[in-house]
C-alpha cells in the first residue's frame, strides 16, 4: 500500500529528485563518527584472524593442541622457559604454562568459538524476539497476553542457573559450541528483544500505511513482512550491535564456570578459567585473553553505540548539540566576523569624504 500511495506520488510530478539510498545515508551518518570506524576496523580484523586461523597457525608453524614439554620447567611447577613467557619466534606470543601449548594458536582459535558463539546467539535472539513482538504486537488481544506472559517467564530465568542445570543434563556428544550458543540465546536475549519489537510494533501498526494495508484485506504476515519490518530494522539492527558483546561476555563467564566450551577446544573463557593460579607466575597466561576479551567487548560496544546513532537521527542530532559547542561557537564568530568587518568600515569615514570636507 505504501508502495503504490508512493508510486501515485511520483507519477504526479514531472520533477524527479535523487533520493539516498537508506545504506548510503547510514554510511554516511556512520563515517562522521571516527571512534565507531576505528572499532569497526578492529572488529573486522578480530573477525578477519578467527576466519584465518588456520592459515596464520600454519605460517607460525604451531597448532592449539600440540603439547611442548620441553619448553617448560617442570622443577618450577610448569612455568615457560624464558622471557615473556617462552616466547620467541616459533612461538610469537610464547606458550602455556604446564602444557607448553601455543598462546596464540590457541588465542586465535578461541577467536572462532567466542565470536562464533555470540554471533550465531545473536542470529537466533533477533529471529526469535521478532517474530513473537510482531506476533504479539500485531495479534489479538490474548494473543499478546499469552506471548507477553512466556516472554515474562524467560526475562526472569537467570541465565547461570539455567545454562548449568541444562548443560549438566545433555549429553556430551552433543557439541559444546552449539549447546552454549543455543542455551544463550533461548534464556536470554530473545525476551527483550522480543519486548522492543512488540512496542515498536504497536506503535507503526497505527500509523496510515499500515491501517491502510489491512484495510486493504492484506494478511496479517503480508502486512508484517512488507510494512512493519523496514520499519523495525533500525531498532532491531542497534539492539542486535548491542547484544554481540553481551553474548561475549556470557560465553566467557559459562567458559570460566567449567560448562562452556570443553578442552582441548580452546575458549577465552576456558583459558581465563586455567590462568587463575598462574597470574604471579606466568602473567601472559591471564592478561593475552583477558585483553582480547576487554578489547572485542569494548570495541563491538562502541561500534554498537556508532550503529545506533547512525540509524536514529534524533541520536545524531542530540550527539551534534551535546559534542559540537566547540564547533558551534567557531562557527558564530566565521558568521559574526563579515558583521563586524562590515560595522568597522562603516565607522571609517570615506578618505573622499574626509578630503571634500576639508576643502571646504
Amino acid at each position: 500500500m505504501s508502495e503504490a500511495l508512493a508510486a501515485v506520488e511520483t507519477a504526479g510530478t514531472d520533477i524527479s529528485v535523487p533520493v539516498a539510498s537508506g545504506a548510503h545515508r547510514f554510511w554516511r551518518r556512520l563515517r562522521t563518527q571516527r571512534a565507531a570506524l576505528v572499532a569497526a576496523a578492529v572488529v573486522a580484523l578480530l573477525v578477519l584472524a578467527a576466519l584465518a586461523a588456520p592459515l596464520l597457525t600454519a605460517l607460525e608453524g604451531q597448532d592449539p593442541t600440540t603439547y611442548h614439554p620441553t619448553l617448560i620447567d617442570s622443577a618450577r611447577g610448569g612455568v615457560p622457559i624464558g622471557s615473556f613467557g617462552g616466547a620467541s619466534a616459533d612461538h610469537w606470543l610464547g606458550v602455556e604454562p604446564q602444557t607448553g601449548r601455543d598462546m596464540f594458536a590457541r588465542l586465535v582459535y578461541g577467536a572462532r568459538v567466542s565470536l562464533g558463539v555470540s554471533l550465531g546467539a545473536t542470529l537466533v535472539q533477533v529471529v526469535l524476539g521478532v517474530a513473537m513482538g510482531v506476533a504479539a504486537g500485531l495479534g489479538n488481544r490474548w494473543i499478546d497476553l499469552i506471548l507477553s506472559r512466556i516472554t515474562d517467564i524467560f526475562i526472569s530465568m537467570p541465565l547461570m542457573i539455567m545454562a548449568l542445570a541444562l548443560l549438566a543434563i545433555v549429553p556430551d556428544s552433543f557439541p559444546r559450541p552449539v549447546l552454549v550458543a543455543l542455551i544463550i540465546s533461548l534464556v536470554s536475549g530473545w525476551s527483550t528483544t522480543a519486548k522492543m519489537v512488540r512496542a515498536q510494533t504497536l506503535a507503526l501498526r497505527n500509523l496510515d500505511y499500515v491501517s491502510a494495508s489491512r484495510l486493504s484485506g492484506w494478511s496479517t504476515s503480508r502486512t508484517a513482512v512488507r510494512e512493519l519490518l523496514p520499519g523495525l530494522a533500525a531498532p532491531v539492527i542497534t539492539y542486535a550491535a548491542l547484544l554481540i558483546p553481551q553474548n561475549i561476555s556470557a560465553e566467557a563467564a559459562l567458559s570460566f564456570l567449567g560448562v562452556g566450551v570443553k578442552p582441548p577446544t580452546p575458549s577465552w573463557g576456558q583459558m581465563l578459567t586455567s590462568a587463575d593460579v598462574w597470574y604471579q607466575a606466568a602473567p601472559q597466561y591471564l592478561l593475552l585473553p583477558a585483553l582480547a576479551l576487554f578489547v572485542t567487548v569494548f570495541a563491538m560496544t562502541v561500534l554498537g553505540d556508532g550503529v545506533r546513532v547512525a540509524l536514529d537521527p534524533r541520536a545524531a542530532s542530540r550527539l551534534r548539540i551535546g559534542t559540537g559547542r566547540k564547533r558551534e561557537s567557531r562557527a558564530e564568530k566565521a558568521a559574526q566576523a563579515p558583521n563586524a568587518a562590515a560595522a568597522k568600515a562603516a565607522q571609517v569615514p570615506d578618505a573622499a569624504v574626509v578630503k571634500k570636507e576639508g576643502r571646504a
